[in-house]
């Protein structure tokens, strides 16, 4: 069985939802994917949920994209369970800014590295490589330039606290898992409520940055053997979600049961399952079917 479950808010999607149903059911249809129901969720206000017999996820999200496109969505093998694993990026995904370009900024320097980290986020460039560049870049700037930056320009993104506090209430274990740096995951993570952290170390020696990493890559590689132990502990049967947004989040987003795209790089976008848009990250909850009166303000 396939169940698929998109935000369908009548305000944003218009009277028509009816003639867009039919549409799609037709286009299913048509490539022998039958749809068994759809129904709104009773407790969830504005979600839709399809189920189908029998279907392919990939080909399923690209007929509601046609017919639904930029509804937030979720689409999965059997049951929606609630999950007892988070797993997240940090950058652009639980905070909006990319903190290597904001410290840059600091260094004159944030239109080049900005440009770096772009096409790294795009897969155009080897991660690691890319990384140790941007690094590089940054020798000798000013070791307190990193609270300063802290304090001036991290902000999580809306919904992210609520997103993670509300998974906690509901005995979901979260980590945060960065291609990014500690000095800036571990104040962000203690600020959200995330339970471990794991990420990449700046180089410091005299107050200052001394272009060189500290330590082993945190990279691709890193975030889904982080979510490969961690689902370890937890034992069968236990569902995993994780959110990203770039090319790096990609084995991470392919491995978890829901693997979220969050206004996402296009590669990273195609290899999810679930996929924010347009909402803020409580549309995950919604998504989850987790009722707005349980959610847990943060």
């Amino acid at each position: 069985m396939l169940i698929a479950r998109l935000i369908a808010d009548q305000a944003q999607i218009g009277s028509d939802l009816k003639t867009r149903l039919d549409a799609a059911s037709a286009q299913f249809d048509a490539a022998g994917m039958r749809l068994s129901s759809a129904a709104m969720v009773d407790f969830a206000g504005d979600v839709l949920q399809l189920s189908f017999a029998v279907g392919d996820v990939r080909a399923v999200m690209t007929v509601l994209d046609q017919h639904f496109a930029g509804r937030d969505m979720l689409v999965a093998e059997d049951t929606v369970e609630l999950p007892r694993l988070f797993v997240s990026d940090m950058d652009s995904t639980m905070i909006g800014q990319e903190c290597i370009d904001e410290l840059a900024d600091f260094a004159g320097l944030k239109d080049r590295v900005a440009a770096i980290t772009e096409r790294a986020m795009q897969g155009e460039l080897d991660f690691a490589s890319a990384l140790r560049e941007r690094v590089g870049l940054l020798a000798g700037l000013d070791e307190g330039a990193i609270d300063r930056c802290l304090a001036e320009r991290i902000r999580p993104v809306p919904g992210a606290a609520t997103l993670v506090a509300t998974l906690k209430a509901k005995g979901c274990r979260s980590v945060l898992v960065t291609g990014g740096f500690h000095h800036f995951a571990d104040p962000v993570a203690e600020m959200l409520g995330f339970e471990r952290t794991v990420g990449n170390r700046l180089g410091v020696a005299g107050g200052k940055l001394t272009g060189e990493l500290a330590g082993p890559i945190s990279d691709a590689g890193t975030k889904l053997a982080t979510l490969e132990e961690e689902r370890d502990l937890l034992g069968e049967g236990a569902r995993v979600l994780s959110t990203g947004d770039g090319a790096n989040d990609i084995p991470m987003i392919a491995a978890a049961d829901y693997g979220f795209a969050y206004r996402a790089k296009p590669k990273a976008r195609d290899a999810a399952n679930g996929r924010i848009d347009d909402g803020d990250l409580t549309a995950i909850l919604k998504l989850l079917a987790i009722p707005q009166s349980e959610w847990v303000a943060a």
